[in-house]
């Protein structure tokens, strides 16, 4: 099989998603002659708000190409919502359980059908001031090792305008115009023939997260910082300072009668 029918639940998903995207927003694609035609592939996109998948697939579905999202477990665990995912061949993720490597499997098999799986390696919306991609996490890359596919690295942008991270206020009007841009694929091919260590693994996310903020800065028409978003960093940072202030704030707060 060298790539995946749209089928019947793909089908009647664009038909309840499709009209709202169109009426509400504007669009602004770009790229789409980079999704490969046949065999298996990798989407590795960015992510900064919760409806920008509804965003990037409109413009992948357009392309023909439809893509294999992992999503959280909890999406297929009943009604509409559920057969939908099922329907339309999602993957699910199962964090931190026996099961967590299913997910891995599930994606290069799927790849290896010839079907395009779709990756965002932040692993949740982006928590840069910015909204610039942060680090991601390594499944993609693990993939992508493994099956030797190609990673095509997406870029979108203006989703977070309507509902930015981590915000339940919706702003639709006036309407924002929604950009995805597809590059050229990712080059991974020196680590090919490593083996997959954390380093050659944290190696080849880099380079993909790279690609992507290439993409996004050309989108936004500015540069990037010269070194993503860490949010364990930035939590550490927290905590250090929160230590030092309560040590100050208790040398403070003694008095000559405390040392007695």
């Amino acid at each position: 099989m060298s790539r995946r029918r749209i089928g019947f639940w793909y089908r009647l998903a664009a038909v309840i998603a499709k009209p709202p995207l169109v009426v509400l927003f504007k669009r602004d694609w770009r790229g789409m002659e980079h999704i490969p035609v046949d065999g298996g592939f990798i989407t590795a996109v960015n992510h900064n708000s919760y409806i920008d998948p509804l965003s990037y697939a409109h413009y992948q579905y357009n392309t023909g190409r439809v893509p294999r999202f992992l999503a959280k477990d909890g999406l297929f665990k009943g009604g509409f919502v559920a057969k939908v995912m099922k329907g339309t061949g999602q993957i699910p993720v199962y964090r931190e359980t026996t099961n967590a490597l299913d997910a891995f499997r599930a994606a290069v098999d799927a790849i290896r059908r010839g079907e395009c799986v779709a990756f965002y390696p932040e692993g949740t919306l982006t928590r840069d001031p910015e909204v610039w991609p942060m680090t991601a996490k390594s499944g993609a890359a693990r993939v992508a090792l493994e099956t030797r596919c190609p990673v095509i690295p997406v870029a979108q942008w203006g989703a977070n305008l309507a509902l930015p991270p981590y915000s339940k206020k919706l702003s639709l009007f006036p309407r924002k115009t929604l950009q995805v841009k597809a590059g050229d694929p990712v080059d991974l091919s020196r680590f090919y023939d490593k083996e997959p260590t954390p380093e050659v693994l944290r190696e080849a996310t880099e380079a993909i997260m790279a690609a992507i903020t290439e993409l996004l800065e050309e989108i936004r028409g500015e540069k990037a910082p010269a070194t993503p978003y860490d949010p364990r960093r930035a939590r550490l940072e927290q905590r250090r300072k929160a230590a030092g202030h309560s040590a100050a704030q208790g040398t403070t707060d003694s008095t000559p009668e405390d040392s007695k």
